[in-house]
Formats: C-alpha cells, structure tokens, sequence
C-alpha cells in the first residue's frame, strides 16, 4: 500500500474509450450522494467532444441533519475518486432506508438510468459555518461570512482568482443566499474541483475569503471553527462514471441473484446479490465480461445487474491487489449500520438498575449527547421531559428515530480526523534560512518614532466591530495558546478617540463598553501551607476551586493524559507524596463538608497518582468512590468519561471484567460516543481494545471503525509508532477513505507551490495538519510554504515591509511547536520574532509581547547580541501597549550593559527608547536629556534619518508640554531632514506621523493656514504611495480641523466623503455606515432643500448597511432619523412611516429600553417642531409612559411628564397641562431635591395659568423650600427675586392681600440686592411704593396669609 496506489488514475489526452456503451448508465446512490452518470446517445462520454458546464451550490444552514452527519466527519475520498456510498469495509449493501431505494430498483428501472439525458448546464454550491465544539452553526461568523459576500459582490476580482486556483469559473456571487454560482469547461477542471472538495480545501480556501485578521488571530477561534460545503451530486456521479469508464477495467457489485439463463449455460456467471466482480466493458453490448472475485469463475454479466463498486479506494485496492474476496455467498443480514444524533425515540420503557442509566417510558423523547454506535450496548442520553441525563440502553430506543450520520464516520469531527496528521520534510535548511530573514528586524540600528504605530501598524481591515461568533468560541484572547486567558485589547490611541468623537456627533446614541476578557481561574496551590495544622480554612481554596458543579475549561488540566495539573495547579512540592498527603487531606475534608463534586474530582486525582505510582488496586477504590459519590450526574461528562474509562482500564488489566461488566460497556460508550474527549487513562488501549473486540463481535462496522481510529490516536500519543500500522491498515478497509494519514498530503503543499496556487497550499496545509490537539506540530518547511503563499495572498510585495499575513498564524504555532519538541532554540526564537511582528501590525501589542517575551528567553541562551536585539524589540512591544514602566525596567539594565562597549548606535537606539519610556511616564526632563543624548548618538554616525527621528521625537515631547515655538523648531527640523532621505514608505510614512504634529502645533497656535497645508502635505504622501491607513488617518484629521477648528461645513463634507471612500476601500461596512450616518446630519446642518435630500439618501443608505450588517441599535435609529428629515421636508404622509418603523423594529426585537428610547425621540420630533405638534402627545403618553412605568425608569417617566406639560401649556390646553404637571410632582418626589424644584415650579405656573392663585401660592412657596438655604450662585438670586416678585404680583392683584405682598416684594428686593441688578431693584421699589399708596393697604390692617392653604409648602402630602 504504497503512495503510489492514492493517486487518482491519470486524465489522459481525449475522450476515454467507452464510445460503444449507448442507453447505459450507472446509478449509485448512498447516503448524502445521490449520483447518475449518464451518456450521451450515440457515442462518447458526456464530456467526449465539446466540453460541457455544471454548477455546484453552495448554500448557508439549511442542511438537513443527514447532509450534517455526512460532512461532519463522513466524507472519505482519495484525490481525484469519490465516495459515492456509504460502504462501511465489508462487501455488504446499504439498508438506510433513506438511501437503498437505487438498489431495490427492478432492472427494468435501472435500464432507464442508461438513457441519455441533457447535462445540467450550471453547478452549484453551498457553505455553512459551523462551531467544532458546539457542533452546530456558528451564527454570528455565518452573518460575517455573508457580510463579506456581500462587499464583494461587485468586486468580484479577489474571488474570481480564488476559484480559478480551485479549477472553476464563478458565475455569480449572491449574498443574500449565500452562495456562489460556478461552471467549469473542461472534464479537468470537475475533477480537480471535486478533489479539491473532497478533501476539504474548498472550505479552508472560503475561510481565507470570508474572514479578516481578527479570525486568524485568535487560535481559539480558527480551531473551533469550520466550513462545510456541499456540492451537487449528479456532477460528482458524471466525473466517477468518467473515471471507471476511462480505464475500461473496474469492479462492480452484484445487485440481485442471477442465474444461468438454460440458452446461455456455461456463457454466463450465476451471481448471488452483493457478490464482487471484476468487468472489462464490450463496446455496443449489453453484457460485459466478468470474473467473479468469490469463486474466480469467468463468464457473462448483465450490465443492468451491476454496480460498481462505491469507493474509488476500493477499485484502487482490488486493481492492485488482485485474487478472490475469500468470503461466503450465504451471508445473514448485519442489520442497520446507523450512527445516530439528535433525539430518538424509546419503543419501550426502561427502569433504571444503576445510578447513572436513565429512566424513560415508551415513547420518550430522548436526546443522544453524543453519538449512538450500532454494536454498544449503552449510549449517553437526556430525556426531553425530565432533563436528566444518564446511560440508556441502545436495544430499548428506535433506531429509525434519531438522525443518522455517515456510516464511515470513525471520525465525529475534523479535530478528530486531524488529530492522525504526521508529516515530514528534509527542506529545513531553506526553510530555516527564509524564516531568519523573515525574523530580521533594524531595531537595533534605526531608532523609533513616538506613535508611529498609529500608522504603520493599523490593520487592514480597520473595522472596529467583532462578530458575536469570535467571541463565543473563546472566551480568551487572540494570540493565547487554547489554555491561555483571554488577551487585552490594546489601549486606544488619540486617533480612536478623535474617530469616535467625529462619529458620535451625528447621533444621540451611546455604546457601553464590552467587558475585559476574563482568563479562566486557575489555582496554584502552595502545599507548604496548611501542613502542620489541618484546618478547613487552609483547604479552602482547592474545595472551592474544585467544587464547581459541571465542567468548566480550568478542569481540562485535572482530566487530561499528560498529567498537567502538577505543574498548572500546584507547587511548591518536592516529592510526589508531599501531594498525594495533602490531596488525601482535602478528601477527607470535601467528605466532610459534603462538597460532592470537589470531593469526586479529588478522589480522581488521587486516583490518577495511584495509577502513575502503578498501585492499582488504590486507584481502583478511589475511582470506584468518585463514581458512587457523583451518584449519576453528569454535569461534568469530562469528569465522568476519566472516570468511568480508568476503572475500566483497571478492570481489565487485573481482570476483574466479571466484578465490574456493566461498567465495562458504559465505558465503551464514553470512549466511542463522545467525541473530542481527550484521552486521560494511562492504560485506555485496553479498553480501546475492548471496544474493538465488542464492534466486531456485533458486526458493527461502524463501532469498529470508531475503535480503530481510537486505537491509532492513543497509540500516536504514545509514541508507539511501530503498533499503529494494522489498525490504520484496518481503518482504511473500514472507512473506505484513507483516515488523515494520507501519503500525498506531505507532498500536496510543496506541488501547488510549484503551481503557483497560493490558496492550495495555504488550505493544503491546514487541512492535513492538528487543528485542536494541544503541543501539535508543523514542520518548520511547511511553515515556510505558508508563510510564502499566504503573503502572495496579501497582494503586496513583501521585501519592504515585511508584512506577514495573519494567515499564517495557525501555521507558525504549530511550527513553533515542532521547534520546542526538537530544542531548537534559535528557529523557536526566529519564529517567536515573526509571530510577534504580525500581532504588532494589527495593533495588538499584548499578543506580541507574549511571543517576544519567549523569545528573549530563547535569545539568552544564544547570544548576547540576540539578546540585546530581543530585548530591544519587546521594550518597544511594551511601549505600544503602554507600559512604560516594563519598558523601563528592561531598558536601563541594557543601557548599563552598554556602557562598556564602544557601540555608539546602540546606544543611541537604547537611549531613544528610554526617551520614549520615560515620556510615557510622564518625567518630561529625563526624556528629553535621553532624546539629546541619542541625537548626538545619531550626529556622530551622521546618520540622517536616526536625527530626524529623534528631532522629531522631541518635537512630540514638547508638544504634549505645550512648549508651542520649541515644538515647532523640532518639528521642522525633523521635516528637513526627511525631505533629504531617498523616498521610500517607511521614512515617508514617518514624514506624515510629523507632519500631523506639526499641523497640531500649527493649529493650536491660531497658524491655520499653516496647519491645514501640513494636514493637505500629509494626505499627498499618503495618495502618491497609496497607503489607505495614512490617508485614513491624515483624513480623520482634516474632518475634525473643518468641524470643529476652523468649522468649514463644505470642507467637512468632501472630507467626510473621502473617508467614507476608504472605508468602502478597505471593505470596512460598519465604519462606511457610520459614516454616512455623519455624512447625512452635516448635510442636515446645512437645512436646504438639496442638502435635506442629500441627507435623507446618506441616512437611507446606512440604514440597508445596518440592516445588512445586523445592527438593530443603529438601524433603528436610522429609520429614526429618516422620519425626522421627513418631517423637515414637510413629507408628512412618510414621517410617521419611518417613526413607526423604528419603533416596531424595537418592540420586536424585545428591547423595551430601545423601544422606550425611541418613542420618546419620536414625540421629540413634533415637541421640537413647528407642526402638529399635538401629535407628541401619542407617542409620550400611549407609548413612552407604560414602558418606562413598567422598566420602573421613574426619570424617564418624570420627564417625559414634564414635557407634556409644556406642550399643553403651549399648546393652551391647561386642564391637561394640570394633570400632567401633578403627576410630574407627585413622581418627583422620588427623585432628587433639583427634580422637584422644577416639578412643583411648573406645576405652579400651570396653578396660575388657570388662575387657582392659593394653589399656585402653594406651589411656588414649595418650590422655595426646596432651594438651599444660602445662596451659592447669583443665578440662585435671580430665582428667588422672581419668584418672590410673582409671589407678589399674584397675592396683589388676585389675593387682595397688600401686607402679604408686601413682604415678598421685599423679599424680592432683598434677592436683587444680592444679586446686584439696580434695575430689577428699581422696578420692585416702585411696586412697594404703589402699594403702600393703594386704597388696599389701608382697607386690610395685617396679612391674611393664615387663612389660605399651606397643603405643600407647610409640609401636607396632598397634590
């Protein structure tokens, strides 16, 4: 079985010999493939003389759960062959019932298959993305994908050349379907494709097209995640046909008994159904000659009876090993072959014997986790109406009623099928070379410029959002190895905060801040402590740490076979006992507290260091106690697999199989039902082992299959190498596909190499290697090939600037790997430098410290000058990430190392570094000495571009201590000696970072012109090299100088537009909606007819982005703001339109803080207008007012009321305006003391409005009592002077009250005088003057002010 015997059989020139085979076909039908191969009457295949087209689909979830089974994990094919069936290694025809419909066809029905029929003229092809470790669609990435899509539907370049790559044509792209339409001309093309397909680089290709840098960042997320596709199948079937029929010589199955017809006796073969024959086709005839593979007799066969065999492994297999099957015709029915999923049914009742089996009644809904496997007794179960979760035996449940999946699914997921990838290479010394160059960085020899990162290092992708999927597959960070905490997201430069004030300003609404990324809790215990006294408190940690119901990630270490968790979760321990007593100590503990599962997880460790220590009869009592105290959850299913899977080990290797049978099974059905279970038992070949026997005592193929694949992981693991080969050999019998360890698949990356198919190589390469096994490897030769392709795939040449595309991360992690298992250090270091530069440009400084911390570890042991370089580099790692402080504590140690050398560059670079350090910490004098002192450094070597770096990093220095005219010497000094340096991007994207400086310096200086020429300067370099983030940035700048500096509202616009240009640019959809969104309320300030317009299609606009992009927030305020310009425009038939629009998206979208949010902007449009203006009243008091009552949102509520109360007042409907207005107070009293106040003042003036003066008397005096006592400020004067004054007026002229009025006067006056204001003085001198003189002075001796009600301001509750 050499590699030779992968290969597909060759394409030869012309049209293969089958032109007499005229009304013949072969129909094969099987599980998710339902494929005819048809011909074309009259001679030659279908694609014999003119070539013809086909189609694929490629459609987005939908799949049903049989298509979901089969590409989980089912799809086994060798390059250039199909799997057409679902053979399972054994000569047995198919009984799913879905699919075996082909085969019980009468031979008058199978005749018709060989009728000529018209090719489909077009293809198509589906995808769906899918969460590894939920098992399901992966949302959130899915609508990414279709957003992608979508961007790319009219620039279509990018994916042409990506399905040229993969032998097709695209026809068309359709988004919203989310799927392509492709041909193909040639019979080549089909079957490269269908290569391509089957072995899965068409999914990994779509992943390089429809996801961004953030996705190839976070290693959590690339291996949790995957595309599947799904083709047509009658294409498939045409290029299998054309395959066999081509050699003229292929092995068919027998599809029904057949005897010797008496005219034709000794001509023809007797057959019995599923025999295996050998065919060599006769041109024009109906019988071909056979040789059948059972008895070796020769004789005539009836086409119609033929089928040929499924798998093209099989044809390869019986053409090069030739002979006689050896098998019986007499052969008993082996029943279904089902692996199932999903929910089944019990047909009837079970009453549990164990703890852990589940009780169900006849015809129960039952949900299988995991899988169920024909031949295990047991599988893991949840019943739909209790939720309890246990073993359930197989015999008792449907098998016709769960979803079955592929029944050559050995593998239940691609990390599975990854996991057998072994690789090799003798191109490490190219490689090795390629990647030192790649490495290489001029840190230590050119100095660095303050901020330059935020040009140089923006990503290419500039959009700020992150898909809900690419969080809910990790929790932790982007550059962490799996078990790592979540990284930090880099702190925000001035530039993100300049970009969100400008887009901010064209709306109302806020975003609260995501939540920092929580690592997972880990627990690192001290065993010094708590020794000597055992006491609970000293337990206390690890009880609770471990005594977390269910599984969490922290407990992956306690479960998994490499015995992680001595060094991840304890230290401090210098012998093994020193544990094993204190763990015993907290068991006992845990018991006696009750504390079930801290105690269970203990029991399992102690027993784990029992079975390292080889005392298994300990082990065994401490995993038999775990198992009684979990009494039957299943909360952890991790926890209980170890379990149950190291007791069976124990079991069987002291042969103590009759004490613990039942458990024997169950563990079967852990190990083989679950999939993605990491292996934890140090003797779990034996019960791999036991499973394999159980799959072939039932005769289940597939739970064989299972077993072999289970076997060949464990033995991988151990580095049993030399025991794997029978079970592969096996595997490959059963699966019909070679299981990951595919001979071509070390060869296929450096062959699209030499073909120049860049997407081939990248996905080649992700295809045949780990994708979830923790300290997997690649070969460092292979890191080189995707390093080189995935920058072809950038589209930029890479000697400049060295860009590594994020690509390649998954495949430089598993170099690193395969470097750190083969202690080569100074490769490890190369790679640490290379991973570091990519986390740098995408601005995630946190991800490149990680790496470039190792690498300083690494460079230690090298050299002194790899020291320093490292050393350097991760000072400048932290400076990005602004943390001046261990920038610092490296940078001083160097530079004391330095003094003894004769290094003057060096010097100076260290020394511009600490500039850069200690301006961050803010010792402005210490930086600016170390700026000096590396200028000189830099004057000495006449190095010109090092002086403008450090002039101009001194200009910055300055600027941020507003020494304006020392800035600007600095500044243009720097921008001298830039326009000296030869042009290149590097140094003219460090002139434009200056050149925004000086423009700063400029402008806050009142030198605008001389300001906007810098900005203007800037955005030229940026156009003459085409550097889309310069210009982003440079255009930021220029959007905030015409809006808020020297406020130019037609600048602003062609700016904004220019910006809006580099946002479609860089396909950034969420900033290009954002920024029409702006767009459209600059052209709303402009309020004329023209700009109105403008500014309803801007807003129009970002509304089907939104839509698009599945922002409800912003769509609704979109629809929103439509309805506003609408009323602006006086088109009243649309604006309630759109305003209720906005507010059912709400509403249905169940967001009552939306909804209530919007309602009252709705009613602000008529309150803040012109016209009907009654029309507010709907929206605040039918709709505002019961939600914010039923959110208890007592403010909203209150001012909501508030404006009512204008709006009646205005609108002189006062008795409304007074119901209102009490209702306001009374909520205001809940509220604080400010509240009130206006509260009651209104309510007061609308008391007066109606002429109720007692009650407006009331009113006002309460509003009184609630100011301060003493006046602290004078507009708190001119408050109490005018109340006072209406006070007056009021107890005057409607009270008849002249004393009473008189002392507020005087109360009045005595405010003004506060206040200063000798006019208002005047004015109330005047009135007391009237008064006094008034004939109601006289007619009342005293006030009358005890008489009237003081229900409010004497302290009454009643409103």
């Amino acid at each position: 079985m050499g590699p030779e015997g992968w290969a597909a059989p060759p394409i030869l020139p012309g049209p293969p010999a089958t032109a007499g085979i005229s009304k013949a076909a072969l129909c094969i039908a099987a599980g998710p493939w339902s494929l005819c191969a048809r011909e074309e009457a009259g001679g030659g295949t279908p694609w014999g003389g003119s070539p013809h087209t086909g189609l694929f689909w490629l459609v987005f979830p939908g799949l049903s759960a049989q298509e979901d089974g089969a590409h989980m994990g089912g799809c086994f094919c060798i390059p250039g062959e199909l799997r057409l069936s679902l053979g399972l290694g054994k000569e047995t025809p198919s009984k799913d019932p879905a699919t075996s419909s082909e085969f019980t066809s009468s031979p008058e029905e199978k005749e018709k298959c060989f009728l000529p029929q018209s090719m489909i003229p077009d293809l198509t092809l589906s995808f769906s993305v899918k969460s590894r470790s939920r098992r399901c669609v992966n949302g959130p990435l899915q609508e990414a994908a279709r957003r992608r899509l979508w961007a790319l539907e009219n620039q279509d370049k990018e994916v042409r050349a990506l399905f040229k790559d993969l032998s097709a044509r695209l026809v068309d792209i359709q988004s919203q379907e989310a799927q392509f339409l492709i041909t193909f001309k040639t019979m080549e093309e089909i079957w490269r494709f269908s290569t391509y397909l089957n072995l899965g680089f068409v999914s990994a290709c779509l992943e390089h097209l429809l996801f961004d840098h953030k996705y190839w960042l976070n290693c959590r997320l690339v291996e949790d995640t995957e595309i599947q596709v799904s083709v047509d199948d009658k294409h498939l079937e045409t290029m299998f046909l054309g395959l066999l029929t081509h050699e003229g010589h292929f092995f068919c199955r027998a599809t029904c008994s057949m005897a010797q017809p008496t005219e034709k006796e000794g001509e023809c073969l007797t057959l019995c159904e599923n025999e295996l024959i050998s065919v060599k086709i006769a041109e024009g005839e109906s019988e071909w000659e056979g040789v059948s593979l059972v008895t070796g007799q020769r004789g005539l066969v009836q086409v119609s009876a033929l089928e040929p065999l499924p798998l093209p492994f099989h044809q390869w297999f019986l053409k090069n090993y030739p002979g006689s099957c050896g098998l019986s015709r007499k052969r008993d029915g082996t029943g279904s072959y089902q692996i199932g999923r999903g929910k089944c049914k019990a047909w009837k009742e079970y009453e549990r014997a164990e703890k852990d089996e589940l009780n169900f009644h006849q015809g129960e809904s039952i949900e299988i986790i995991g899988f169920v496997i024909p031949g295990l007794p047991w599988f893991i179960g949840k019943s739909v109406c209790s939720g309890e979760v246990g073993f359930v035996p197989t015999r008792n449940v449907d098998p016709d009623s769960y979803s079955p999946m592929s029944k050559n699914s050995a593998f239940f997921s691609d990390e599975e099928r990854c996991s057998l990838w072994i690789l090799g290479s003798d191109r490490k010394a190219e490689s090795a070379s390629f990647l030192h160059t790649l490495a290489h960085t001029d840190i230590t020899s050119v100095y660095r410029l303050s901020g330059f990162e935020s040009i140089q290092n923006l990503p290419n992708d500039l959009s700020e959002s992150q898909p809900e999927g690419f969080r809910e597959a990790q929790p932790g960070g982007a550059w962490e190895e799996p078990q790592a905490g979540g990284s930090r997201h880099s702190s925000s430069s001035e530039d993100s905060h300049l970009e969100e004030e400008l887009l901010s300003a064209a709306s109302d609404s806020y975003h609260l801040p995501e939540p920092d990324d929580l690592d997972d809790p880990e627990l690192l215990m001290d065993l010094n402590t708590g020794q000597e006294e055992e006491e609970a408190e000293n337990f206390a940690p690890i009880l609770a740490f471990l005594d977390h119901e269910g599984y969490a990630e922290h407990f992956k270490s306690l479960y998994d076979f490499s015995f992680s968790f001595l060094t991840s979760s304890f230290y401090n321990f210098s012998e093994e006992d020193e544990l094993v007593a204190y763990l015993e100590a907290s068991r006992k503990w845990a018991k006696r507290s009750h504390m079930t599962w801290a105690h269970a997880r203990l029991c399992f460790l102690l027993g784990r260091l029992s079975v390292r220590r080889v005392k298994l009869s300990q082990a065994r009592v401490y995993f038999e106690e775990a198992i009684r105290i979990l009494s039957g959850a299943f909360a952890d299913l991790s926890l209980v697999a170890a379990l149950y899977i190291n007791l069976a080990a124990i079991y069987l290797r002291q042969r103590l199989r009759h004490k613990g049978s039942a458990l024997l099974e169950k563990a079967g059905a852990l190990l083989a039902c679950l999939p993605d279970r990491e292996l934890s038992a140090k003797y779990e070949l034996d019960v791999v082992a036991y499973v394999l026997r159980q799959g072939i005592a039932a005769g289940s193929c597939p739970l064989e299959a299972r077993a072999c694949f289970l076997a060949i992981r464990l033995l991988l693991s151990l580095g049993r190498y030399e025991e794997v080969l029978p079970f592969v050999e096996r595997l490959q019998l059963l699966s019909g596909h070679p299981p990951a360890i595919d001979a071509v698949a070390t060869i296929l990356s450096f062959l699209y190499d030499k073909k120049y198919l860049p997407h081939l190589v990248v996905a080649s390469v992700r295809k045949h290697s780990p994708q979830s096994a923790q300290g997997t490897s690649l070969p460092v030769w292979q890191a080189h090939l995707v390093l080189q392709n995935a920058t072809k795939l950038l589209g930029v040449p890479s000697p400049s600037w060295n860009e590594v595309s994020t690509m390649a991360c998954p495949a430089l992690r598993q170099a690193l790997a395969a470097c750190e298992e083969q202690a080569d250090q100074r490769m490890q270091r190369a790679l640490c430098l290379i991973l570091s530069k990519v986390y740098l440009q995408h601005r995630s400084p946190d991800g490149a410290i990680h790496y470039l911390s190792q690498a300083l570890m690494l460079a230690r042991l090298l050299s002194e000058q790899e020291a320093l370089e490292s050393s350097l580099c991760l000072a400048w790692a932290y400076l990005l990430a602004s943390q001046a402080k261990k920038a610092l504590e490296i940078l001083n140690p160097l530079l004391h190392s330095l003094r003894e050398t004769e290094s003057v560059t060096q010097k100076g670079v260290v020394h511009n570094l600490l500039g850069l350090a200690l301006q961050g910490e803010g010792r402005v004098h210490r930086a600016a000495k170390n700026y000096l002192r590396a200028l000189n450094s830099a004057r000495k070597m006449g190095d010109v571009r090092n002086q403008a770096v450090t002039l101009a990093n001194l200009g910055h220095l300055t600027l941020t201590s507003w020494a304006q005219q020392l800035t600007r010497d600095y500044l243009l000094q720097a921008v001298r000696l830039y326009c000296k340096l030869q042009a290149s991007v590097e140094t003219d994207m460090e002139l434009v970072q200056v050149l925004l400086w000086l423009a700063q310096v400029l402008v806050s200086g009142q030198q605008l012109a001389g300001g906007r020429l810098c900005y203007e300067v800037a955005l030229l370099y940026g156009l003459r090299h085409r550097h889309l983030k310069s210009q982003l940035q440079v255009t930021k700048s220029l959007c905030h100088f015409y809006s808020s500096v020297s406020p130019n509202p037609e600048a602003c616009i062609t700016y904004h537009e220019h910006w809006l240009t580099l946002a479609q640019q860089l396909r950034d959809r969420e900033m290009e909606g954002r920024l029409l969104e702006s767009l459209g309320q600059l052209y709303r300030n402009l309020n004329t007819a023209r700009s109105l317009r403008k500014s309803l299609t801007c807003i129009k606009e970002s509304l089907r982005i939104f839509i698009d992009l599945g922002e409800r927030d912003k769509a609704t305020e979109a629809w929103l703001a439509a309805g506003r310009l609408h009323y602006l425009m006086q088109e009243d038939e649309l604006v309630e339109l759109y305003l209720q629009a906005a507010i059912q998206k709400a509403l249905k979208s169940e967001e009552p803080s939306l909804a209530l949010k919007l309602y009252e902007e709705a009613g602000d449009v008529f309150f803040n207008g012109t016209r009907h203006r009654h029309r507010a009243v709907e929206y605040y008091r039918a709709g505002a007012v019961p939600l914010a009552r039923r959110m208890k949102a007592v403010r909203t509520e209150l001012r909501i009321f508030n404006k009512l109360t204008e709006l009646q007042i205005s609108l002189e409907g006062y008795d409304k305006a007074l119901e209102f207005a009490t209702l306001a107070a009374r909520l205001s009293t809940v509220t604080d003391q400010r509240q009130q106040l206006v509260a009651f003042h209104r309510l007061a003036s609308v008391y007066y409005s109606l002429n109720m003066c007692e009650m407006a008397e009331d009113c006002y005096l309460k509003t009184l009592s609630l100011c301060p006592a003493w006046l602290q400020s004078p507009k708190e004067a001119l408050y109490y002077a005018k109340v006072y004054y209406r006070l007056g007026q009021l107890t005057f002229h409607q009270l008849k009250d002249a004393h009473d009025a008189t002392e507020y006067f005087w109360l009045a006056l005595a405010a003004a005088v506060l206040l200063g204001d000798e006019e208002l003085q005047d004015t109330i001198r005047n009135r007391l003057d009237n008064i006094c003189q008034s004939p109601l002075w006289h007619s009342s001796p005293s006030g009358r002010s005890s008489e009237r009600s003081r229900w409010l301001s004497g302290g009454g509750l009643a409103l």
